[in-house]
């Protein structure tokens, strides 16, 4: 491309992606990137947590149920590390009770699995 045409999408918003399925974290990687987000994924709740340089992360999409916890974990992990983005949580395992305490613990939105593009797009804007 020539450096004259070349246009400046200016900084993407962080993405801090938890999925321990290696298939549907790299379909929902590549989509989040290809829709204007800095993608960083994780398999699992200890290698986001282990990962030093998450504090300016704007949002955290997360799986319910990880190898090694679960993504309510993950985020009460992420505020007390003084986190305060915006979090989605994902689930093959969809009920009110959950809906209700991942909305107590700061869960902006719950999607079930399978996940349809449109709704987790609605939920990020």
């Amino acid at each position: 491309m020539d450096e004259d045409c070349a246009v400046d999408t200016g900084p993407r918003p962080q993405l801090l992606l938890v999925e321990d399925d290696e298939g549907v974290r790299r379909s929902l990687h590549l989509l989040l990137h290809w829709r204007g987000f800095d993608v960083r994924s994780y398999a699992s709740a200890r290698a986001l947590l282990d990962d030093t340089d998450i504090s300016a992360a704007e949002w955290l999409v997360t799986d319910y149920r990880l190898p090694d916890g679960d993504g309510i974990g993950v985020l009460r992990s992420m505020q007390r590390r003084n986190w305060h983005g915006r979090s989605i949580l994902i689930t093959a395992y969809p009920d009110p009770t959950l809906r209700a305490v991942a909305s107590m613990n700061g869960f902006h939105a719950v999607l079930d699995k399978p996940i349809r593009q449109h709704e987790l797009i609605a939920a990020l804007t």
